[in-house]
């Protein structure tokens, strides 16, 4: 089992942050590339509890993952449901938290590799992408 944890310290009000991060749509202008489709949407809004979030990149789905825990402006938990490339059983949580006149958020996750051997390597990009994301929504609330 591989872990992963990259925390970013954003000067924005935990609000706006958890808004902007939630927007799973809008993923897709935090990756600069790709498309991102909410089917089904959440059970009670878009963005939450049982909406899958599709990640396309030329085409092609990379990965979907479904929202599992929707509590906010504090807490957002998924998992993969498909694809995910080498990543299985992975289960990922977001924490927001007020901190210093801005917001602490810490983004964890847990997964197996499907190459035996991998799992450093693949951990070493999931923390990567995460902590790409994370300036990417800091970059966006506070230009």
């Amino acid at each position: 089992m591989q872990a992963v944890c990259v925390e970013h310290w954003i000067a924005a009000p935990i609000d706006q942050v958890w808004l902007h991060y939630t927007n799973h749509r809008g993923w897709e202008q935090l990756m600069g590339a790709g498309q991102v489709i909410l089917d089904p949407e959440g059970q009670s809004e878009p963005n939450g509890v049982g909406c899958v979030r599709h990640v396309r990149v030329a085409g092609l789905e990379m990965v979907a993952e479904e929202i599992t825990r929707f509590d906010a402006p504090s807490r957002m938990e998924y998992r993969i449901v498909k694809g995910g490339g080498p990543i299985r059983s992975h289960a990922g949580e977001v924490l927001f938290r007020e901190q210093s006149g801005g917001t602490l958020v810490t983004w964890r996750c847990r997964f197996e590799s499907s190459v035996p051997g991998m799992g450093p390597l693949i951990a070493w990009s999931v923390k990567q992408f995460f902590t790409f994301l994370l300036r990417r929504l800091d970059k966006h609330l506070t230009r």
